[in-house]
């Protein structure tokens, strides 16, 4: 990707671009830098031609220097989640047939037998990094830039890979349609191998010349504190933060609550995503901090497709509308459109902003678009022109007694319930129902919960037929690295 992409990365732009502990680089430092590294990649070649390098690098000045480096040398870059077991990473780097891998310090340690192993050069970014800036290629906007992989809930990830336009198209839409400006200042602290932290956060408020705080983890004292003191003016999370800081809240004075609030209700936007987030948290957080959380709705293959409006109404409970560029339809399981209100069928998505395709997986690509549409797999309704997610067909929409039922819906009215710290809903094989409607319920501290007692609460909460006909209490559910509950691994359970 040249650097007319990305229009602030550029020489002589004084503006702070990254914050990284107590150390901040202006635009013209980082731009520098990538430049730098594109080089020392390339070495005696003139363009990478779409080798493909992974690098194994938390939210930090390296991560943007890896990631633009590769882009502006002609590669495929390959970001890997550094929360990942690194038996896991076999999978990845062998898919991808990965030819170089980039960590630094006790991660490069971490790689060093898997590198062996899989016939990969190990290197870290001081071994790359060129002393000046040589010539570097121009690079078409349709050929292939990312490798990601998809989170894999229902089955293997696969390899999701975008061009450059792809990225550009889910960077703009953002852009236009959350008003980002070069005033923007947001803390990073998501998973940066996924399209949340890659695209939402990072390169939208680079593209956009605004201040990127970066953090390798989700620091809750570190990052209250600059809220207090009125850092940022953007936040971007997924439910589980939400609900982490209202957890934290109750163990702090009331008085730095209300500062800590405070500071919240004076940013121009708080976006929840990646996960649904439930109408309950959503009225919790407007309550405490008088943001009115702007849900949307996205996945690695095609960024975002739906969002609620940063100027308008935004509902609990949805995702809102197509963005700018994006088409979105939903289908039926005879693959005719809908166009009837509050009928269900599946999401499925047109524009720029569509991944290019699963990677050495032909039949996985074609499979998963039908007449140029991108077919999501998730299932929702429209309701006075807003989109409602019902959830994944393959694990949220059971179909019990000749109905199909929302486990997103029969979840969000469970947590209503003052036992119920958290809850995923399952269909699980019955020969009466078809499916039975299964609960897995993660209690309170201190907190009980019988079945009698819980179907007794929902009769008159939700229909008799979504009503659970079996729960389990677990200490904990299951959780991928962006916090969404991994159901295959509940069914096993069962």
């Amino acid at each position: 990707m040249t650097t007319e992409s990305f229009p602030h990365l550029r020489a002589g732009n004084d503006n702070i671009a990254l914050v990284e502990g107590d150390t901040t680089y202006t635009y013209d430092t980082v731009n520098e830098r990538i430049d730098r590294f594109a080089t020392g990649l390339l070495g005696d070649k003139a363009d990478l031609q779409e080798e493909r390098i992974a690098f194994f690098i938390p939210a930090s000045l390296d991560y943007v220097t890896v990631m633009h480096g590769v882009w502006r040398a002609g590669g495929i870059a390959v970001p890997l989640n550094v929360a990942s077991a690194v038996a896991e990473l076999d999978h990845y780097l062998t898919c991808a047939s990965v030819t170089r891998m980039v960590a630094n310090g006790e991660y490069q340690e971490s790689l060093r037998e898997l590198c062996a192993e899989l016939n990969i050069e190990l290197v870290s970014v001081d071994d790359v990094i060129a002393e000046s800036a040589g010539q570097l290629p121009e690079i078409d906007v349709d050929r292939r830039a990312m490798m990601l992989f998809t989170s894999g809930t229902t089955n293997k990830p696969k390899g999701v890979v975008s061009t450059h336009k792809t990225i550009r198209a889910q960077i703009t839409t953002l852009i236009d349609a959350w008003s980002w400006t070069s005033d923007d200042v947001i803390p990073l602290f998501l998973p940066l191998h996924h399209i949340h932290g890659i695209i939402n956060i990072l390169s939208c408020g680079l593209w956009a010349g605004a201040t990127v705080h970066l953090f390798a983890k989700f620091d809750i004292p570190k990052i209250t504190a600059q809220i207090q003191a009125g850092t940022y003016n953007v936040f971007m999370a997924v439910p589980t933060i939400y609900v982490k800081l209202l957890q934290y809240f109750d163990t702090i004075p009331e008085e730095e609550v209300k500062k800590i609030c405070a500071g919240f209700t004076a940013m121009r936007l708080n976006i929840s995503g990646s996960a649904a987030c439930p109408v309950k948290l959503f009225n919790q957080w407007q309550e405490l901090t008088d943001q009115v959380l702007l849900e949307r709705y996205g996945m690695t293959e095609i960024g975002m497709g739906l969002s609620n409006p940063y100027d308008g109404e935004r509902r609990a409970g949805y995702v809102g509308q197509p963005l700018p560029g994006v088409e979105a339809q939903l289908f039926d399981e005879s693959d005719s459109p809908i166009n009837e209100e509050g009928k269900p069928g599946e999401i499925r998505i047109k524009g720029d902003n569509v991944f290019l395709e699963y990677w050495d997986n032909e039949k996985a690509t074609t499979e998963s678009f039908k007449d140029g549409w991108f077919c999501t797999g998730d299932v929702a309704v429209i309701e006075e022109g807003y989109f409602r997610i019902m959830g994944r067909s393959s694990v949220d929409i059971i179909k019990s007694g000749g109905y199909k039922l929302s486990a997103l819906e029969i979840e969000g009215v469970l947590l209503t319930h003052e036992a119920i710290a958290e809850v995923a809903v399952i269909g699980v094989e019955d020969d009466t129902w078809g499916e039975a409607v299964v609960a897995v319920i993660g209690l309170k501290d201190g907190a009980s919960l019988d079945y009698n007692d819980l179907k007794n609460w929902c009769d008159g909460k939700m229909s008799a037929y979504k009503i659970p006909k079996q729960i389990k209490i677990v200490d904990a559910l299951p959780r991928n690295a962006m916090g969404k509950v991994t159901k295959p691994k509940l069914k096993e359970l069962l």
